[in-house]
């Protein structure tokens, strides 16, 4: 008989592993999958697939367009009787006779070497791409879904699966894992080499000064715990190939200098606000960030380095300790006698002199087996952060890699319009405001029928939040404006120029109602943070309206002058020390109105105490009273932990203690506050 046309070179089906238990499908309802997916290929031109028999020779003979094969008669030029040539049934010769199998039984396939059999389920007659194949386990058979031979003895590949039968995964492939989204992959941050001794060094100083300083209190012990973490930040820099720049420098010695403000001011909000400001620019300077994305997103740059650097320290030192065990001993004698020397000859001179045990006292941390806990907690505290810091200095995520893409631009009028609208607006309530400032409040009151103080109240509250929401209009309007020409620029210009400059007469009007606000009820935290707030957002719009005067490389600019008035707010903030502009401000208006709420002093911190101070008896002894009974819980704070601001109050009150008795200061109304309220 003729032999068959040679077929294409197709590729091979899909390797199975060893051992694996592989049946084909047959098709039938409730079979586990397609005959593709268990990896069978299609006979295709006559040829058919090895240990392929009965109703599967039928179905290779139809794919070539001959008619239907008798059961058990041997297809032309290519039966071939598995084990025949080559191990498991993968060769065979021209001519080779095959002996007849039964319709549904399965064909047998030798393993080469073993004689196991590998059973198959068979496939239905005449269900299109399904072939039973004999697959090898042992190194050096044919390769898997081996080619039958052709008439001559020459290899030709195997059929592969139909389309249907590649689209469905093999059962025994893992699903594919799904893509990260694109900005993902562009932020994160890339390789960095194993960390350097230095690093290390810095990373363990910063970990147990945190340890030793921070167990008592807040104070310069901050300052003492950022120097080596920033050193650990310098070396992991350097050792990557990171240059600092002037952004960088500039938003270091930010950070650096808003830690003074818990150095200095006793008052726990300035304290917390400065500590977060200083961890923002901290990020900043890590990152080199300079677009809106990067400016907000740096500070979760700096938590998501925590798992990554912690990996990244523990490699570095077992690549260390492998290479120089020999160093580990000297370094570990040194360290042991010098410790032993300090503490023996320490205690001989504490027990000499007792000016000698105060200084060493005081100089040394205090702290129990009882605190073994929290401080073992400082410590790895401490650890963590500090490698954090080092392994985002080496390696920083790259968040100016996300782009925001601007809004669809509209037309003119579209854009225009609305923001012309209210722009007369703001303009109408200006004039009523000139009106009212030029013509006295008499007027306004008596149309308005509301008293002095309801007048201011009434105010403020509402101005700062349009002045919230102006700067989200500027946004947006940004966001969508028309764009391309020079009459579009010009026109978003002056739109936008003419809304920030009434925005600015309006936050001069907030502040004026909050000077009425204060005069009616008097000063107090909230609302001098109300107002620092709405003098920052003042400043922003100034800051958006040199942006667009600059044009791109003002809109360039802006994200890190926006940070940098922020970073440069709050450290004007915690240095004027709000408890003491609270407490002055009360104690003039006192000396004007002889009214007072000295009720609302006892929450005040430790820096109101000198404007406190030059109220006259009994007064002032009722105002300190909470204040001094505060600091007498904290006495045993070692110095380290104690603010400027704590220790001069500390000593006015150890010269001037309060003498005022309880029933004095309740009847002053000491311990009922009416500030809040507004009742007078």
């Amino acid at each position: 008989m003729a032999d068959t046309p040679d077929t294409p070179d197709i590729p091979d089906a899909p390797r199975v592993p060893d051992g694996a238990d592989v049946r084909e499908t047959t098709g039938e309802p409730g079979a586990p999958g397609a005959a593709g997916a268990a990896g069978a290929a299609p006979a295709e031109s006559g040829e058919m697939a090895v240990g392929a028999s009965g109703p599967e020779a039928v179905e290779g003979s139809r794919s070539s367009g001959s008619g239907p094969v008798p059961h058990g008669a041997t297809p032309s030029g290519s039966g071939s009787a598995p084990g025949a040539g080559e191990p498991g049934g993968a060769a065979g010769t021209a001519g080779a006779t095959r002996e007849p199998v039964p319709p549904r039984a399965s064909a047998a396939s030798t393993a080469a070497g073993s004689g196991s059999a590998d059973t198959r389920q068979p496939a239905r007659p005449g269900h299109p791409g399904h072939a039973a194949r004999s697959r090898s386990s042992s190194p050096g058979a044919a390769p898997r879904g081996a080619a039958a031979h052709t008439g001559q003895g020459t290899r030709r590949p195997a059929a592969t699966h139909s389309a249907q039968s590649w689209s469905q995964p093999a059962p025994w492939q893992a699903p594919p894992k799904a893509e990260p989204p694109a900005w993902v992959v562009a932020v994160k941050a890339r390789p960095t080499a194993t960390i350097g001794t230095a690093t290390l060094w810095s990373v363990l100083a910063t970990a147990v000064l945190s340890m030793l300083l921070l167990g008592e209190g807040i104070g310069l012990n901050l300052l003492f715990v950022a120097v080596p973490a920033s050193l650990a930040a310098f070396f992991a820099a350097r050792a990557a190939g990171r240059r600092p720049r002037a952004w960088t420098v500039a938003w270091a010695a930010g950070g650096l200098l808003l830690l003074l403000v818990p150095t200095l001011r006793d008052a726990g909000w300035p304290t917390f606000l400065a500590m977060v400001s200083a961890l923002a620019l901290g990020s900043l300077a890590l990152h080199g960030s300079r677009t809106w994305p990067g400016v907000l997103f740096a500070p979760f740059g700096l938590f998501a380095s925590v798992g990554p650097g912690i990996r990244w320290a523990v490699q570095g030192i077992r690549a260390r300790a492998d290479g120089s065990r020999d160093r580990w001993g000297p370094v570990v004698r040194t360290v042991v006698v010098a410790t032993v020397l300090l503490l023996v000859f320490g205690a001989l001179f504490a027990s000499a002199d007792a000016a000698f045990a105060d200084l060493l006292g005081g100089l040394t941390p205090d702290f129990s087996v009882a605190d073994g806990p929290w401080r073992v907690l400082l410590f790895l505290v401490g650890l963590i952060s500090a490698v954090a810091v080092a392994r985002t200095a080496a390696a920083p995520m790259r968040w100016d890699r996300i782009r925001i893409r601007p809004g669809k631009a509209r037309r003119r009028a579209e854009w225009a319009l609305p923001l012309i609208a209210l722009d007369l607006l703001f303009a109408a309530f200006i004039a009523v405001q000139l009106a009212v400032l030029f013509g006295g409040y008499r007027k306004v009151l008596a149309e308005t029928d509301l008293s002095y103080a309801e007048y201011a109240r009434q105010g403020f509250w509402q101005l700062l939040w349009a002045t919230l929401l102006t700067l989200v209009v500027i946004a947006l309007a940004l966001r969508s404006a028309p764009r391309g020409r020079t009459a579009d620029r010009t026109l978003v210009r002056s739109v936008l120029g003419t809304l920030c400059t009434l925005t600015l007469v309006v936050v001069a009007s907030a502040l004026r109602r909050m000077d009425l606000y204060v005069d009616a009820y008097g000063l107090t935290r909230l609302r001098i943070s109300v107002a620092a707030m709405e003098i920052w957002l003042g400043l922003v719009i100034v800051l958006i309206m040199a942006a667009g005067a600059l044009g791109a490389v003002g809109a360039r600019r802006l994200p890190r002058a926006v940070a940098a008035s922020a970073g440069a707010a709050v450290l004007a903030f915690g240095l004027m020390s709000p408890d003491a502009v609270v407490a002055e401000r009360n104690v003039q208006r006192y000396e004007e109105s002889r009214k007072i709420d000295l009720s609302y002093f006892r929450d005040l911190s430790a820096d109101a105490v000198p404007a406190l101070d030059r109220l006259p008896e009994p007064q002032r002894s009722c105002a300190l009273e909470g204040i001094a009974d505060a600091l007498g819980q904290e006495a045993d704070k070692p110095w380290y932990a104690t603010s400027l601001g704590e220790a001069r109050a500390r000593d006015l009150l150890a010269k001037r203690p309060p003498t005022a008795d309880y029933d004095t200061c309740r009847r002053l109304g000491a311990y009922d506050s009416r500030m809040l309220d507004g009742s007078y």
